[in-house]
């Protein structure tokens, strides 16, 4: 299995892995959503229940007091109306009192109203004689109304059977404000009667969600206790905005994954490409130095055998021995530049000087592999041009570099055209040539170190891939920038553009 397909099967793992942690994730959010719900619903109706129990146990303990008092006003032989009109004075929270013998008759009030006397004939239907044998207390719910009935043995006039009805308001004033009064926490305690309205509440209502309620016992038949909490802090919506917050810190825990198998893909893959690169860049310059070593080699050896015919051959063998010995000096010159670039060491003489002698010394050095590969050179220089701070050498590497790729990718139409002109305050050098172009695409990866266009007609071309990237450096390290314009099949033109501005005399890194 290749490098590459084995990346890929370990990112789609890790991929993999993600996707299951983050499904595993929502799950597990989502349980944990309705758990919590519960819970905090469990909580919120104990906390219900337990106002409730509250208030039942007030309740209770009201009306056993009251019953304890009036039983011992009935043990006392004047016991009437003016004794239970005493004890209702001491009893608020009782707005009416009836009092029966066990024939049924009506003992206290003497009289009453048409609506008490249908209240005390419902009372007389719920009691039984077996309640009249045992004794006790219960409610019982007549006319709308709850009553507390209980049997008071002992009196001078047999057993008596007692009606009390509560008084609401009394109820509101002296049980309910006093026992939930202080009521803590953000959500409100709201007691609500039999029609669901609510009598109580620990904290005005508006704007607030019901929650849950809770029934009473006996002593407070068809009321309840509701919960009430603000809109947006109900136990649901605290949860959802929990499980949010949970669900959006796994969504940015996914995307830094994410993101950073991305990058280390992409990383890898960059490594990878440099690899390859660099692999081919050691297979270009072995071929590069192999060919002109290989002419080297051959003519010198004709030369050291006096195999050479007449004086004309043997200068002719001496010029291809220079240039190709030129030829192999500029290629160690690139790969030596490119490693002392790579490591940092670059340093470049920055002086002031003109322009027009290096141009004129690169198309020379060119002269004969131009001439025997046909080309056509055209050197237009605007008279005149100012100085400018530059290195000599750098800027002839540069400079050779560019007429080099120029002949290499020019193909049928072997013209060339190098021109120096003022550019602003500084120079514009410019060669161009009429050959198979660049794409658009790849304008700015061609200075990438090693990087080479991927084209089927630039396959087989001798190139280290680094000659455009040391211009690129060489021109940034003096201040300027290189352009490249043209269209595939049109030829392509690079400029470097060099300011006038001084930089300071000595080195300057690379």
């Amino acid at each position: 299995m290749g490098a590459r397909p084995a990346s890929l099967l370990i990112f789609g793992a890790v991929f993999a892995a993600a996707f299951v942690l983050a499904a595993l994730g929502y799950f597990s959010l989502r349980r944990w959503e309705v758990a919590a719900e519960l819970q905090l619903r469990g909580q919120a109706r104990d906390s219900a229940v337990m106002a409730a129990e509250k208030v039942e146990m007030a309740v209770v303990r009201a009306e056993q007091d009251a019953i304890a008092a009036l039983q011992a006003a009935a043990l006392a032989p004047d016991f009437g109306p003016a004794a239970v009109e005493a004890w209702k004075a001491r009893q608020p929270l009782f707005d009416a009192v009836y009092v029966l013998d066990r024939q049924g008759r009506l003992l206290y009030p003497v009289s009453g109203t048409r609506d008490e006397a249908e209240l005390i004939s419902a009372l007389r239907a719920e009691i039984s004689q077996g309640f009249w044998d045992r004794g006790g207390r219960r409610h019982v719910e007549a006319d709308g109304h709850v009553i507390l009935a209980a049997v008071i043995p002992g009196s001078a006039r047999g057993p008596l059977l007692v009606g009390l009805r509560r008084d609401d308001q009394a109820l509101h004033r002296e049980i309910l404000k006093t026992t939930l009064g202080g009521a803590e926490g953000q959500g409100a305690l709201a007691i609500l009667d039999g029609s669901g309205r609510p009598v109580f509440s620990s904290r005005p209502l508006d704007r607030a969600e019901p929650v849950l309620t809770v029934p009473f016992g006996e002593a407070l038949p068809a009321w309840r206790v509701a919960l009430y909490q603000p809109a947006g802090l109900s136990p649901r919506d605290m949860v959802r905005r929990q499980a949010m917050i949970f669900m959006a810190a796994l969504a940015l825990l996914l995307l830094v994954i994410a993101g950073g198998l991305v990058a280390t893909y992409r990383l890898v893959r960059r490594e990878s490409e440099i690899a390859r690169l660099k692999s081919d860049f050691v297979a270009n310059v072995s071929h590069d130095l192999k060919t002109p070593l290989a002419l080297i080699r051959m003519f010198a050896e004709t030369l050291e055998m006096d195999r050479v015919p007449d004086e004309r051959r043997r200068r002719e063998y001496y010029g291809v021995l220079t240039r190709e010995s030129e030829r192999l000096s500029r290629l160690i010159d690139n790969v030596l530049d490119f490693s002392r670039i790579e490591s940092g060491r670059q340093r470049y003489e920055i002086t002031v000087g003109p322009v027009e002698p290096i141009v004129h010394e690169v198309v020379e050095s060119f002269r004969h592999p131009l001439q025997q590969q046909g080309f056509t050179v055209d050197v237009a220089i605007e008279p005149d041009l100012p100085d400018v701070p530059l290195d000599g050498d750098a800027i002839k590497q540069a400079l050779a570099n560019l007429v080099d790729n120029a002949m290499k990718y020019s193909g049928d139409r072997r013209r060339l055209r190098v021109a120096a002109r003022r550019d602003g305050g500084g120079i514009a050098v410019e060669v161009a040539d009429e050959g198979i172009g660049i794409p658009v695409a790849e304008r700015e990866r061609i200075f990438e170190k090693f990087y080479r266009v991927g084209r089927s007609e630039t396959q087989g071309r001798r190139g280290s891939g680094v000659g455009l990237s040391l211009v690129k450096h060489i021109v940034e390290a003096h201040g300027g920038r290189v352009t490249v314009d043209g269209q595939p099949g049109e030829g392509t033109r690079f400029t470097l553009h060099l300011p006038a501005l001084p930089l300071p005399r000595g080195e300057r890194a690379g």
